[in-house]
């Protein structure tokens, strides 16, 4: 992957990716993290960017720690 797009589209696909394979909707993050459905499709499409904090709450409802999301967004980026 060479440009930060690219990145930026892998990160929403992977947290897409995450999210179904815990079987949960983006109705069911977006309560748990106290926002409308609406943020979880925007982070998703890549139309919206995390920052640390709330990609660290982020992966607390999706049952998986910020290292495994990293080290996971590294394996897949290669």
């Amino acid at each position: 992957m060479n440009s930060d797009i690219d990145r930026h589209e892998h990160l929403a696909r992977l947290l897409r990716d995450i999210r179904t394979h815990a079987e949960l909707t983006q109705t069911e993050v977006a309560a748990a993290l106290g926002k409308p459905q609406s943020y979880v499709s925007k982070y998703e499409s890549g139309e919206r960017r995390l920052d640390l904090v709330e990609l660290a709450e982020l992966c607390s409802v999706l049952r998986i720690s910020l290292s495994e999301l990293v080290n996971e967004f590294e394996r897949k980026s290669r």
